[in-house]
């Protein structure tokens, strides 16, 4: 037996020497896992004040009135050693409830769940779910200029799930090119893979230019190949500490779907100015419009008579509150116009004006 147990003590010992030569030498561990958390709670209401709780159909995050709701209750995890990182988040909410409801039920609570390791320096190739590379909004209300999401926003896709490619080709510009399930889906609805690319240029330290594409098919599997195209501009400026100021426009247009019916564009545009009033009050105002001849990205995907030319515009004005770092108070007020009446309210009658007011307290860690 003490054979058997001092050859059993050689290999423990003679092992580790082993795989210590053989391991491959990666350099020094610096990794860091942090736990991060949103929690976005909000009351709204409409004017003229409809007998639903339910916000207009093109609105998907904060689309609730007349209710104390919570848009996005966020938790995560996220890596980072410098050479690999990923992160999973899970979420709960109204803008979940909404956005996600096409996908899977058990894919609608995925924020964000990627991987990414540096195939060489300055670069990241990253794998999973993540955010969307089109527009400069993000699903996290509080990291945004105004309370409610902006017509641009609300149009164009929050999170992406395929495979990018990114690389700083100087401290001023970095490009992304990404291949991706579609526009905004988890699940591929049509197993046709979509293509993205992004630029970002930063002349100096007050400019920023974005240049954002996306090309794909996006109708189901048994329907006709339609192909979508879109292009995302925005420039933001910040001549001081206090001034930023944002302009963007998007335009798209889908191929048509018989021979006989006409090509489906759309365009929006919107112009932002924020003010840092002091370290604790900002304020914004912005001004937008979004033009769809026949809404193919507002919910419809072949609209009807009724549906089609959905022309609105508007202006919002806000402001924000930070009793402390990790805290946020914030109203805005919103004001649309539609070309066609289809807001709802008290009566059978919809409306061609539409106003609400939109309160949130967020916290983050």
């Amino acid at each position: 037996m003490k054979y058997i147990f001092s050859g059993l003590l050689g290999l423990l010992l003679a092992g580790p020497a082993q795989a210590q030569v053989a391991a491959p030498a990666f350099p020094a561990d610096t990794a860091k896992l942090t736990v991060y958390g949103y929690l976005d709670g909000y009351y709204g209401f409409d004017f003229p004040h409809p007998s639903s709780t339910q916000r207009p159909e093109f609105f998907y995050s904060h689309n609730r009135q007349d209710e104390f709701a919570v848009n996005q209750a966020l938790i995560g995890l996220r890596y980072d050693n410098g050479q690999v990182h990923g992160a999973v988040g899970l979420e709960a909410g109204t803008y979940p409830e909404a956005n996600y409801a096409a996908e899977p039920v058990l894919l609608r609570n995925i924020y964000e769940a990627y991987v990414g390791f540096r195939p060489f320096k300055k670069a990241w190739f990253d794998i999973g779910v993540f955010g969307s590379h089109i527009g400069y909004e993000s699903a996290i209300s509080k990291d945004n200029w105004t309370v409610t999401h902006s017509l641009a926003a609300e149009g164009s896709p929050y999170y992406e799930a395929g495979a990018k490619l990114s690389y700083e080709i100087s401290p001023k510009v970095t490009v992304t090119g990404l291949v991706l399930n579609g526009w905004q889906n988890i699940r591929d609805n049509n197993r046709a893979k979509s293509l993205g690319t992004q630029v970002q240029w930063r002349p100096s330290a007050k400019w920023l230019v974005n240049s954002s594409a996306f090309y794909g098919n996006e109708q189901p599997q048994d329907s006709i190949r339609r192909r979508r195209y879109f292009h995302d501009l925005y420039v933001t400026y910040t001549p001081n500490a206090r001034v930023s100021v944002l302009a963007l426009f998007d335009i798209g247009w889908q191929e048509r779907a018989r021979p006989n019916l006409p090509d489906t564009p759309w365009h929006t545009a919107q112009l932002v100015l924020r003010y840092h009033l002091n370290p604790r009050w900002t304020m914004a105002l912005r001004g937008e419009y979004y033009y769809a001849q026949y809404g193919v990205v507002v919910r419809y995907l072949a609209p009807t008579s009724a549906q089609r030319d959905f022309f609105v515009r508007g202006a919002s004005l806000n402001f924000d509150y930070a009793p402390s770092a990790h805290v946020l108070v914030r109203l805005e007020g919103k004001f649309l116009n539609s070309k066609n009446a289809r807001f709802p309210t008290e009566t059978s009658s919809p409306s061609t004006n539409y106003g609400n007011l939109t309160s949130t307290v967020a916290l983050s860690f």
